[in-house]
């Protein structure tokens, strides 16, 4: 399976790490914070893998897979517990933004002590060989002041499927629009992507001993343009505050209707392909014994 050849020699050499241990006290007092259940017949929250999403239709195609979801909701963002083929998931949509996403990583890790966190979404390409929903592994990850850090993540660039890449991933603050802008992140960043949220869930992981990695689907090519109005979109805290800002936008500009539209369908596909090879994934990073396969 192509998962499995892409990161078959990396996991020789991670394979045997340790998760730190997790105080339970803390753990039980995020679950009370998330809305989860502490009751005798719930003493494990743990989980295989937790997945962080910034937004909901990031998450769906995912979503979808899973199988006994159960959904809980906290101060500003939403868990869902399930299961994918026998593996232990917690899905986080932790809302837009650095902050964001490292408190609902905290939260993740101290509620469920996940043995690996995926930064998982939506990016844009950097590179002009990139296109869109090209699927992005990220080696390392870094802020615009070149704050870096490394993910162990070793391929053989030979190994790689037609649309999947390794390489740097940088995070930014706000949604990056133009052509122009893209081609100078990437040139002075040396990165292939762009997004909102990995550079702060990697702080997270790193400072709490917990594996990560940062797999993204680009929905936007470098020299793709967005709509001017994505970025008031995606500032907006909830899905009824999007809707609000969207009716907004279309009141102003009836012409955005269309870019919405195609924004939708754009988002929809790249959340089914991301899922299908996150699926994949998941199941290379938690083998299954033999007798629950």
């Amino acid at each position: 399976m192509v998962f499995r050849h892409i990161l078959h020699n990396w996991l020789q050499t991670t394979a045997k790490q340790k998760i730190r241990d997790t105080v339970v006290d803390a753990a039980r007092e995020k679950l009370a914070e998330m809305g989860e259940p502490q009751n005798a017949e719930d003493e494990d929250p743990s989980c295989d893998v937790g997945v962080v999403f910034a937004l909901g239709i990031e998450a769906g195609g995912l979503v979808d897979l899973l199988d006994s979801v159960v959904t809980a909701r906290a101060k500003g963002f939403v868990a869902r517990r399930g299961t994918l083929r026998g593996r232990r998931i917690i899905l986080v949509e932790s809302g837009v933004g650095p902050a964001r996403a490292a408190r609902a990583t905290e939260a993740l890790i101290d509620g469920h002590r996940p043995g690996w966190v995926i930064s998982a979404g939506f990016a844009g390409g950097l590179q002009p060989m990139l296109k869109r929903y090209d699927i992005l592994m990220a080696d390392a990850v870094s802020d615009r002041d070149d704050h870096r850090l490394a993910i162990d993540l070793t391929v053989d660039p030979a190994s790689l499927p037609p649309g999947v890449h390794v390489g740097r991933l940088l995070s930014v603050d706000e949604v990056v629009r133009l052509p122009g802008e893209k081609q100078t992140l990437g040139q002075r960043h040396g990165a292939l992507g762009v997004d909102l949220e990995s550079f702060a869930t990697a702080e997270v992981c790193q400072r709490r001993g917990t594996r990560l990695l940062a797999i993204r689907i680009l929905t936007d090519a470098m020299d793709e343009q967005l709509p001017a109005d994505i970025q008031r979109l995606s500032d907006q805290p909830n899905t009824a505050a999007r809707l609000g800002a969207a009716a907004g936008a279309i009141w102003r500009r009836p012409s955005s209707l269309k870019d919405m539209m195609t924004l939708k369908e754009t988002a929809l596909v790249g959340s089914d392909r991301l899922a299908k090879f996150l699926a994949g994934v998941i199941e290379t990073l938690v083998p299954l014994p033999p007798a629950e396969r």
